[in-house]
């Protein structure tokens, strides 16, 4: 059974976020409410890797055609929670996870739903730009047709590397390896292909992590255009990337016994300014992390 994961988009704007009951449990001074509709939901998540608890407890709303960044110390379970919401974790053996993570009120870890499905509406970039050893056509034309998507191929292509800002840079070289490319231009590759296979959600580890300061701007400002079509959760090691294009903030932190909690949620600019818990503060003020 393949999970129906088809896009909603602004039809839906006024609804009422559902988890009134989870935010009544969160701690009001750390767990904000978003505004317009969630289009993931993670409830009272715990994941491990065997017998060692990467998070523990975590609960958030992730809200459609706006970027979420995940920020904390390394280690804090950022990576382990963004992979969660497409289940890409499942690749480890020794995973599991304990509470819910839904998808447009459907649970991605239940019975029946296909990971492969969610993996290609919920896509993933990642750290280090990971083209294909083939031409910068069939990197993006592969996801197309991996998955069967009907369409004219050429099309899907030009629009994907449009949408990713590439389109000018390759247009006249689709057939050249895409290895030739600058690292600034296989992260917005990678981003082309994963927008080939359209999806509804873009995840993002650390996308600008091995891109020198203007290849990330251009990755930044990118982003700010995706999010017009499309919801982001980003992974950053970077405060002023996260205060430059995210729309909300989560900040985690290792607990004592090296469980991953998530410590705040709000608006990045309320995040930012006025964090409500003194860790947080200690954190973006570079006290430490």
């Amino acid at each position: 059974m393949v999970v129906d994961v088809s896009r909603r988009r602004t039809a839906d704007a006024g609804a009422e976020p559902p988890l009134t009951s989870l935010r009544e449990r969160a701690a009001p001074a750390a767990i904000a409410r978003i505004e317009g509709p969630a289009v993931i939901e993670v409830e009272d998540l715990t994941a491990y890797y065997g017998g060692f608890r990467a998070l523990d407890d975590v609960s958030l709303q992730v809200p459609e055609r706006q970027i979420t960044a995940l920020i904390g110390p390394s280690g804090c379970g950022k990576s382990t929670l963004l992979r969660c919401l497409n289940r890409m974790n499942d690749l480890v053996k020794t995973f599991r996870i304990e509470g819910r993570v839904t998808y447009r009120g459907i649970d991605l870890y239940g019975k029946g739903v296909d990971p492969v499905e969610v993996r290609r509406r919920i896509g993933m970039v990642f750290q280090k730009p990971n083209p294909f050893p083939k031409s910068i056509y069939e990197n993006v034309a592969f996801g197309v047709k991996v998955n069967g998507i009907k369409g004219n191929v050429g099309e899907i292509v030009e629009r994907s590397l449009r949408a990713a800002a590439l389109w000018e840079d390759v247009h006249d070289k689709l057939d050249q390896s895409a290895l030739a490319l600058s690292g600034g231009q296989q992260q917005r590759l990678c981003i082309a292909r994963a927008l080939a296979v359209e999806p509804d959600v873009i995840l993002m580890d650390e996308p600008c992590s091995s891109l020198d300061p203007i290849a990330t701007l251009k990755i930044e400002d990118l982003m700010r255009e995706l999010a017009k079509e499309y919801t982001i959760v980003i992974v950053t090691h970077n405060m002023q990337q996260a205060a430059r294009v995210a729309d909300y903030t989560a900040f985690l932190m290792m607990r004592p016994d090296r469980a991953g909690e998530l410590v705040e949620f709000h608006d990045t600019d309320t995040l930012f300014t006025m964090p409500r818990d003194k860790r947080t503060e200690d954190y973006i003020t570079g006290r430490f992390g």
